[in-house]
């Protein structure tokens, strides 16, 4: 299935190489990368405490079910040290499954469409760069639109 958008961040280390590493190991475990939005560096939010990230949007070709995907995106993190310390912390490698198509999951332990998904900078823009069209399946607004609406005024800069 296409359709599916996952956000990529990170803030510990070589920050560009350890998403490099996560998208070679999406392939590594069955997701086909079909788009890659550029780094995107963007300054914390809720934990301020700690050092500015490097985001990406990466939308993937799976046959991989949500309930599925979920379990495989976190045993890369895991795979690439990952430790859950500090809520909203400093991290090697964050991925969330932003959308999955036009499903609409809502289970204790995944909620598709991402449910902050509208409220961050860091999310919208690299997702607006390579899926400005793609229409939030609860909300029924593009994510163009989501975007232009967003309360969040974080900085979220182009990495070069």
């Amino acid at each position: 299935m296409t359709g599916i958008y996952l956000s990529l961040g990170s803030n510990i280390g070589e920050r560009a190489e350890n998403i490099a590493r996560t998208i070679a190991a999406l392939a590594e475990r069955g997701m086909h990368v079909l788009k890659t939005s550029s780094l995107y560096e963007t300054e914390p939010v809720e934990f301020l405490a700690q050092d500015w990230f490097l985001n990406s949007v990466v939308e993937v070709q799976t046959k991989l079910s949500p309930g599925e995907l979920m379990p495989a995106l976190l045993s890369i993190e895991r795979a690439m040290g990952r430790e859950r310390v500090t809520p909203k912390g400093p991290r090697i490698i964050d991925m969330d499954i932003l959308l999955y198509g036009s499903r609409v999951v809502r289970e204790v332990e995944l909620e598709i469409p991402h449910p902050r998904m509208t409220e961050r900078r860091f999310v919208l823009v690299p997702l607006a760069e390579i899926a400005a069209g793609v229409v939030h399946p609860a909300l029924k607004k593009t994510v163009a639109e989501l975007l232009a609406e967003t309360a969040d005024r974080s900085e979220v800069r182009l990495f070069l």
